[in-house]
């Protein structure tokens, strides 16, 4: 089941990414392609997307392959990010029906939070034209502008970095 709708007072919650999560985070995936990139790729671009989700055991490769975690509402998965080695963030991806109710907020902090733990003092993200404006307010800045091939069309995202606080808290 993908959320849908949700009471806007329930905060997102956050747990490791675990094997059985598959077929809902791949749904989560390309559900969010789907419904949320459609203003910034043509119908074929978004076709090819969705068909990088085919391989369910590349996915769940890609997945354990990182620190992968998942973001529930309401105790349902909502979205999920993977931080691939200390830098950088290979995937975010939140559930169409809690989009702006703080899901993908939530995982680029904890990211960004293990990334800073882990000594990493920048994240990299290829954000996509989705996600650009959110990794804008969120400090990131763009380095450089690419296209990948997918299938026989080409995605268009862009490189950027935000560096990490490497000051320690010193709040109790």
């Amino acid at each position: 089941m993908i959320l849908s709708a949700t009471a806007k007072g329930t905060p997102p919650a956050l747990r490791p990414y675990l094997p059985k999560d598959i077929p809902i985070l791949l749904r989560i995936a390309r559900a969010s392609i789907e419904q949320l990139a459609q203003d910034e790729y043509s119908p074929g671009q978004i076709e090819a997307w969705v068909a990088s989700f085919d391989d369910e055991t590349a996915f769940a490769a890609r997945l354990a392959a990182g620190l992968t975690l998942v973001a529930t509402v309401d105790g349902l998965p909502a979205g999920f990010a993977l931080l691939k080695g200390q830098e950088d963030i290979d995937l975010l991806y939140v559930a169409p029906g809690v989009v702006r109710r703080g899901v993908a907020t939530v995982l680029v902090d904890a990211l960004e939070k293990l990334g800073a733990a882990r000594g990493a003092k920048r994240l990299t993200v290829k954000a996509s034209d989705v996600a650009r404006p959110f990794f804008s307010q969120r400090g990131y800045e763009p380095e450089s502008r690419n296209t990948v091939p997918l299938g026989d069309e080409w995605l268009g995202h862009t490189i950027m970095t935000k560096a990490l606080d490497q000051t320690p808290s010193t709040a109790h």
